[in-house]
């Protein structure tokens, strides 16, 4: 066990007895066990710290006997981002010129105490997580969701105005600089150069297609789009996640669905961008592949970032994605699907290597 993993343990160790206590007068009683604590989830936490710490808890409420999922913190960074969370879901549900309804968990309780800010919302139950549905009702739910994130543009001043405080808004040069960082943090910890060439050429594609970029812009998008963001109940489907709504090209919650299903699903994938290209325009199809070339060095980055704070089978794991991530943006910059052989030989490698708790907590989280 490494030291940030250690730290994270301590962490949690000090944080739930705490607050426990503080949720137990407001009749709520957290569960005995926590999968989003687990496994990797210590390396998701500690790389986002600079954007907020937090906890992510299932407990009951007393009264009714229901579910509930508790966001917690106590950092400053933390609780600017719950409660940017919730004034994402407040004015998402107001805006006037948004023409689709987004539904969102109900909230139980929203509290600052003690130095801590909780949000308390209820649990959606499914019948099934989405990978397990049928691939028909994949595609509908995902096309209705994606399809309803890009109903909804800022077109006019009063509506820039209205939305650029609370969720802010990307532009093509937005883009640009942010896949510099991606680029400058893979170059400060690794030294693989053939993938920096291929992030370098990723670069340059987007730089030549700013105008493409921008033609699209000013839509609302998830940034985060993928199934453990959202859980469907009934035909409805619910966001969980608000805080990573933006507005800018309207392809990038696109993408991010899309380079998360050439892992997990590649007929869905498939079937999406066959919609694309049979659907929409081809200046659309190209704005699309610019974002996944965005949202894959973006990963790499990601993953580029917490090689120190990895060892054993979790370093190799994550040198392992690093690899397997730049190949699926080798063949994305050819506008090709990365070759299945590809996709399940890292899958087998990333199987083998993963800890039995990153399993356990990797049920039923898609």
């Amino acid at each position: 066990m490494n030291h940030s993993q250690t730290s994270w343990n301590e962490y949690l160790k000090s944080e739930i007895p705490k607050i426990a206590a503080l949720l137990v007068p407001h009749g709520i009683t957290l569960a005995d066990n926590q999968p989003h604590t687990k496994g990797e989830r210590f390396l998701m936490q500690a790389l986002t710290t600079t954007s907020g710490q937090k906890l992510i808890l299932l407990g009951v409420e007393d009264k009714s006997n229901k579910k509930v999922v508790i966001k917690v913190t106590r950092d400053f960074d933390g609780k600017q981002e719950l409660s940017h969370e919730r004034n994402c879901r407040k004015l998402l549900h107001k805006m006037n010129f948004s023409y689709e309804t987004f539904h969102s968990p109900t909230e139980v309780l929203f509290i600052e105490k003690r130095g801590y800010t909780i949000f308390v919302s209820e649990f959606i139950e499914q019948a099934s997580s989405f990978l397990e549905r049928p691939l028909s009702e994949q595609f509908s739910f995902a096309l209705t969701a994606l399809k309803a994130q890009e109903r909804t543009r800022a077109t006019t001043a009063s509506h820039i105005s209205q939305i650029k405080r609370v969720f802010g808004s990307r532009t093509n040069e937005d883009y640009l600089r942010m896949f510099e960082v991606f680029l400058i943090t893979y170059r400060t910890k690794c030294t693989d150069e053939n993938i920096a060439t291929v992030l370098e050429q990723a670069y340059l594609a987007l730089a030549a297609a700013k105008e493409r970029i921008e033609q699209y812009g000013g839509f609302l998008t998830h940034t985060d789009f993928v199934p453990h963001n959202f859980r469907i109940s009934g035909n409805t489907l619910y966001l969980l996640d608000f805080s990573s709504l933006r507005f800018g090209n309207k392809h990038e919650g696109w993408a991010r669905f899309l380079n998360f299903m050439t892992l997990y699903n590649p007929a869905l994938e498939e079937l999406l961008i066959t919609y694309v290209e049979q659907n929409r325009s081809q200046e659309e199809r190209e704005s699309l592949q610019l974002m996944r070339l965005f949202r894959l060095g973006e990963i790499i980055a990601y993953y580029a970032n917490v090689l120190e704070k990895s060892n054993g089978n979790l370093l190799t794991l994550n040198q392992a994605r690093i690899r397997f991530w730049s190949e699926v943006l080798q063949a994305e910059l050819h506008n090709t699907r990365v070759p299945r052989n590809i996709v399940e030989r890292y899958k087998q490698e990333r199987d083998a290597l993963r800890s039995d708790e990153e399993k356990s907590r990797q049920i039923g989280l898609h």
